[in-house]
């Protein structure tokens, strides 16, 4: 009868058991790469226990495919190592595909200002003439007629600069104006959500063909108006290809 009864180290050989079936379905049944490696850490981490404790049926489970583990893993993460190398091949041709677009771009010191000012939620209204001339509303303005450069833009919006409030007008690669005061949307639906900086870059797409660049000073995030239309939380990339696009 004593045969019967099982040991503590028979409950742990179970116990292992059971929890490497449970992970195994969970991992075959998820998508991501991080499941690989944990994978192949959950096995090398069980048999070594299974080694050290004695544990024969968990040792012997995993001494059976010892041989064949290379090829077992592959078969079993196949999904997700082909998903993990598309999206490594996607992110290494977007990454090419943006350097090459930067190095083409006179606006790269204006988007790192972007950047920079979301990071320090320094709040920020940049306005790109498109082929209607904003003539009127850069003569309202403080006129600048400078090179677009990446320490003029940060020092416009600088809170303590004189020229921070209302909005810099672009023609190329000058900077035109700052300070310039541009018409309000009067969309009810925009009314209610958004603050003037907002209204005031749509505005001005409401009446030409530029494009309006706000970041908030609120939660840093970068909007893009234009066509009298408001998109939130526009990424890097994406900004880079609306200013490239709109402006060729």
């Amino acid at each position: 009868m004593d045969i019967l009864i099982p040991k503590l180290n028979d409950l742990i050989d179970i116990l292992l058991i059971a929890v490497l079936i449970y992970q195994s379905l969970n991992i075959v049944k998820r998508s991501g790469g991080y499941q690989i490696l944990f994978g192949i850490i959950l096995i090398f981490v069980v048999y070594t226990i299974a080694v050290a404790l004695d544990l024969r049926m968990v040792t012997a489970a995993i001494g059976s495919v010892r041989n064949y583990w290379i090829i077992a893993l592959i078969v079993l993460f196949q999904p997700e190592i082909r998903a993990l190398l598309a999206r490594v091949n996607i992110s290494r041709e977007l990454s090419l595909s943006i350097r090459k677009r930067e190095s083409n771009s006179i606006y790269m010191p204006l988007i790192d200002a972007i950047s920079s000012m979301s990071f320090r939620k320094t709040g920020a209204l940049i306005v790109i003439e498109n082929k209607r001339r904003l003539s009127d509303y850069i003569q309202g303005g403080e006129m600048l007629d400078a090179t677009l450069s990446l320490r003029l833009i940060l020092t416009i919006f600088n809170p303590r600069s004189a020229l921070h409030d209302g909005a810099v007008i672009i023609r190329g690669d000058r900077v035109m104006a700052a300070k310039v005061v541009l018409p309000l949307s009067k969309k009810p639906d925009f009314v209610k959500r958004f603050g003037t900086r907002h209204l005031a870059g749509i505005g001005i797409t409401e009446v030409s063909d530029a494009i309006a660049i706000i970041v908030s000073e609120q939660n840093s995030q970068i909007s893009v108006a234009r066509h009298g239309a408001i998109q939130v939380n526009v990424a890097y990339e994406e900004l880079l290809q609306i200013i490239t696009d709109a402006t060729t």
